[in-house]
């Protein structure tokens, strides 16, 4: 998973706030753009939707 790209939501330039992903055909990973050597979260590609949904419920708030 080296092809990373960031989210939409990230803002205009550098976008301050923001996580990028990679995916793959059995897997997707998030890191943080602002240090992306450090570790990422790794989901099976089923996962990935449920855990997207819990976040934007609970992020809202």
């Amino acid at each position: 998973m080296d092809t990373w790209r960031k989210s939409s939501y990230s803002g205009e330039g550098d976008g301050n706030e923001c996580v990028e992903i990679a995916t793959t055909p059995t897997h997707t990973a998030v890191r943080d753009s602002k240090a992306p050597t450090r570790a990422t979260l790794t989901f099976p590609t089923p996962a990935f939707t449920p855990f997207l949904e819990a976040f934007k419920s609970t992020s809202h708030r």
